[in-house]
């Protein structure tokens, strides 16, 4: 099968990521392997491709946005059928022992295991996955438009939950990329006003088509003070910036996987007036499964650039440039 291989990591500027032929994967007892028709793109794949998250194995085949049809069934595996048209996103295992996962907070276990980190994932033309771990997606949409939902589109309904905000609520969104536009579509349909924050005039411009009653610069004051934010671009100077725009009592979320250095944090100015700081970190299956019925029954759009499978470190690099309006998705042949 064709696949993108992650051998060497560097600057995705140098491409990276090399079109192989390697062996289809057979699946294991409990694993599916999954015909990929499409994977989002996705900063954590260019974290991962440029070296800021340390790679557990090498080399690697990213990608954890995928969608696809159910093309084999490993022993012992219920629940899902050949044919059936799946989703994986980027938590692919989990001990199922440890303290977090017997309370539903399987996204901090310690023994999680991530697609396309370390397992081989989505940018090839077949996928390996642990059965319990794949979701049955809504119908009615079309692989490349599905894609984003299974991380972007996670991830950014994690951060609602976690930010508190309530249905009528201001909600300020930084960084207006493929998780952002998708958040803003649910904040909308609990509705909420959203404010969005963005260096990108293109973005901006989303960002109003999509419903958001305010657009502008980070630095920028909104016209008025913020329930709860979330900060999907990884520049730890927003922080500061964006709890400083929250109202009493707000909450702010950072929802990246990496992020640069958070400024020193002035008590009264920034955090006093019981005003919250705190990460995402991952996801768990709850919130794929909510998020996907969400997604069906208010009918999320999301806006996609394809390319070719062969074309990922030309997505990469136009994600890493700020290019990519809504999100990136490669397309199998």
């Amino acid at each position: 099968m064709k696949a993108m291989v992650l051998d060497q990591v560097g600057p995705i500027e140098a491409s990276p990521l090399r079109l192989m032929d390697v062996a289809c994967p057979e699946p294991a007892p409990g694993e599916v392997r999954v015909r990929v028709e499409a994977c989002g793109v996705c900063h954590t794949d260019l974290h991962e491709v440029e070296g800021e998250l340390p790679l557990p194995k090498r080399p690697v085949i990213p990608g954890h946005q995928v969608v696809g049809q159910v093309a084999a069934l490993g022993d012992g595996v219920n629940g899902v059928r050949v044919g059936q048209w799946v989703g994986l996103a980027w938590l692919a295992g989990t001990c199922g022992r440890c303290e977090f996962c017997r309370c539903e907070r399987e996204n901090l276990c310690a023994a999680a295991r991530f697609t396309g980190y370390h397992r081989d994932g989505g940018y090839a033309e077949y996928v390996l996955a642990e059965a319990d771990y794949v979701y049955a997606l809504p119908g009615g949409v079309s692989a490349a438009a599905a894609a984003p939902l299974l991380c972007a589109g996670i991830i950014g309904y994690r951060a609602l939950r976690l930010s508190n905000i309530e249905p009528g609520g201001r909600l300020g969104l930084y960084g207006f990329g493929a998780s952002a536009h998708i958040t803003l579509q649910i904040a909308r349909h609990w509705g909420c006003e959203v404010y969005v924050f963005s260096r990108s005039g293109e973005h901006r411009r989303l960002a109003e088509r999509l419903g958001a009653v305010w657009t502008g610069p980070a630095e920028e004051k909104p016209p008025r003070p913020l329930h709860a934010s979330v900060i999907f671009a990884p520049a730890g100077n927003l922080a500061p910036v964006a709890l400083e725009h929250l109202d009493r009592g707000g909450t702010c979320v950072l929802a990246g996987i990496t992020m640069s250095q958070i400024p020193p944090l002035d008590y009264e100015k920034h955090l006093y007036y019981e005003k919250v700081l705190r990460s995402v970190t991952a996801s768990t299956r709850r919130d794929g499964r909510e998020l996907l019925e969400l997604a069906g029954r208010i009918g999320i759009r999301t806006e996609v650039e394809a390319y070719e499978l062969a074309q990922a470190n030309q997505a990469l690099q136009r994600l890493k440039s700020g290019q990519v309006n809504g999100a990136a998705v490669l397309r199998m042949a």
